[in-house]
C-alpha cells in the first residue's frame, strides 16, 4: 500500500506517534495534514523518549522526509523550540519541508483563545489555549497570514501591522485586556521567518511527486475522529479534520490517491477535556487506568478522564474513516483485571441504540450496555513479542474488538517501545 493514513479512532492520546514511527521506517515520506502544536506524540527510540508537538514522527530517519502541510497551523516560535529541543538531543531537522500554504499561528491568536476560554466560564470547551482555533478562524475569514508570506518581508510586515491592530482593538473593547506590543511582534516574527524559510516549500508538489514516483506514503493524524469539527462531540472538540477526509485538503493530494486508513485504538477510551464521555469511569477502576496507562497529557499534563472501550465509537469512526486496519495500543495497561468491559450499544429511552449521536444532549442521556470478558494477568502478557503468544483472553478480546468494528486487528502494541509493538499483516 503506497499511500496510508494514521489517525486515532478515538478522543485523540491513542499513542498515533509510536506507531507513525515504528511504520515510518517503510515509508518515505511522513505528512502530518492537520492541527498545530496542540499535538502532543511521544515517542520512545531505543532509550530515549522524545516529545512532539508539529513536527512529524518520522523525523527520527535521516533519509525520509518529514512534511507538515497546508492543513496544519503553525506557531513559528513553537516550531523553532521544538527545532532546536530535537537538535540538542541530537537529531537532525534537515529532512523537514513545511507548506508554504501553511497558515501561521500569531500571538494575538494565543492571547484571544486564552481571553475566550476565561470568558466561557463553566462553558469552557478545554482549548489547550495554544491559538489554534482562532487561527483555523482567521484562515476561514480570509485574514491570515501563511509561511508563503515570510518570502516578501514588506508586505508580511503590512499584513501582520493590520492584523495585530485589529486584534489589539478585540482585545481592549470586547475585553478589556492589555494591548499586544505591535513593534516587538513585527520585530520577533520577521526573525522567526528567516529562520524557518529554508524548511518552507510547495509540499503538494513534492507529495504528489513521490506518490507518482510510487514512493510510501505515510499521513499522520493530530488529535482524533471525536474531535473533529463536523464529526467530533461538538463543541468540544479541534478546530480541524482529524478523519481521513482531512488528508487531501490537508496535503494537496487527491482523495483517489489515499488508498489506507489505520485506525489507532486505546484498549480503553480516554479524553481530555469537556464533554459527554458514556463510558467513563469515576471509581477506583478509572484511577487504576489512568494510573497504570500514565495518562497524562503530552501537551498539557492533565490528567485524562478513563473509561471502558467504547465500541459504539469504534464503529462510528470505522465508518466515517473508511478504516482498513486497526492498531490496538496499551494492551498491557489492562493486564491484572480480572473482568473487562466493552460497550456495544447504548440505552436511550428504554432503548438500545447503536450509532453515535450528533447531539450532545441525546450523548448525555444515554448509558452503555457492556459486555463482560475475562481478563489476564500481568504475568501472562512480560515479555510477550509475538501475537500467538498473547494470553487467550487478550486474543479473545482483540477477536471482539475485530467484530464490532468490522475492521481487522493488524498491530497490537503492549508497551511504548518499538520492541514491544507486534505486526499481525504488513499495512504499507
Amino acid at each position: 500500500m503506497s499511500t496510508l493514513v494514521v489517525l486515532g479512532a478515538q478522543w485523540g492520546d491513542e499513542g498515533k506517534g509510536k506507531i507513525t514511527d515504528y511504520l515510518a521506517e517503510e515509508a518515505d515520506l511522513v505528512v502530518r495534514y492537520q492541527g498545530g502544536d496542540n499535538a502532543g506524540h511521544t515517542v520512545e527510540v531505543g532509550d530515549n523518549k522524545y516529545k512532539l508537538h508539529l513536527i512529524p514522527s518520522g523525523i527520527f530517519y535521516k533519509d525520509k522526509l518529514s512534511i507538515i502541510g497546508n492543513g496544519v497551523v503553525v506557531n513559528p516560535k513553537a516550531l523553532l523550540e521544538e527545532i532546536k529541543y530535537l537538535n540538542e538531543l541530537g537529531v537532525s531537522t534537515d529532512n523537514l519541508r513545511i507548506s508554504d500554504r501553511a497558515h501561521m499561528i500569531l500571538p494575538y491568536h494565543i492571547r484571544i483563545d486564552q481571553l475566550e476560554e476565561k470568558k466561557r466560564g463553566k462553558d469552557k470547551i478545554g482549548t489547550t489555549t495554544k491559538g489554534i482555533g482562532p487561527c483555523y478562524k482567521d484562515k476561514v475569514e480570509r485574514i491570515g497570514i501563511r509561511l508563503c508570506d515570510l518570502f516578501y518581508e514588506e508586505e508580511f510586515e503590512e499584513r501582520l501591522r493590520r492584523n495585530i491592530r485589529l486584534k489589539n482593538e478585540i482585545i481592549q473593547k470586547v475585553y478589556q485586556e492589555e494591548v499586544l506590543n505591535e513593534e516587538e511582534i513585527i520585530k520577533e516574527y520577521i526573525s522567526y521567518g528567516r529562520q524557518i524559510k529554508k524548511y518552507i516549500v510547495d509540499t503538494s508538489v513534492l507529495i504528489n511527486e513521490s506518490i507518482e514516483q510510487g514512493k510510501k506514503v505515510l499521513f499522520e493524524g493530530a488529535q482524533g475522529t471525536l474531535l473533529d469539527i463536523d464529526f467530533g462531540t461538538y463543541p468540544y472538540l479541534t478546530s480541524s479534520h482529524p478523519i481521513s477526509g482531512g488528508v487531501p485538503v490537508g496535503t494537496g493530494i487527491s482523495p483517489f490517491q489515499l488508498k489506507g486508513a489505520l485506525g489507532v485504538v486505546k484498549a480503553y477510551t480516554t479524553r481530555v477535556g469537556e464533554g459527554p464521555f458514556p463510558t467513563e469511569l469515576l471509581d477506583e477502576t478509572g484511577d487504576l487506568i489512568r494510573e497504570k496507562g500514565f495518562e497524562f497529557g503530552t501537551t498539557t499534563g492533565r490528567p485524562r478522564r478513563c473509561g471502558w472501550l467504547d465500541g459504539v465509537m469504534l464503529k462510528y469512526a470505522s465508518r466515517l474513516n473508511g478504516l482498513t486496519s486497526l492498531a490496538i495500543t496499551k494492551l498491557d495497561t489492562l493486564a491484572g483485571f480480572d473482568k473487562l468491559k466493552i460497550c456495544t450499544g447504548y440505552e436511550l429511552n428504554g432503548e438500545i441504540i447503536r450509532d453515535f449521536p450528533a447531539s450532545l444532549t441525546t450523548l448525555g442521556k444515554c448509558s452503555p450496555v457492556y459486555e463482560e470478558l475475562d481478563g489476564w494477568s500481568e504475568e501472562e502478557i512480560l515479555g510477550v513479542t509475538s501475537f500467538d503468544q498473547l494470553p487467550e483472553n487478550a486474543k479473545k478480546y482483540i477477536q471482539r474488538i475485530e467484530e464490532l468494528s468490522g475492521v481487522n486487528v493488524d498491530i497490537v502494541s503492549i508497551g511504548p517501545k518499538r520492541s514491544e509493538t507486534m505486526i499481525r499483516r504488513d499495512i504499507l
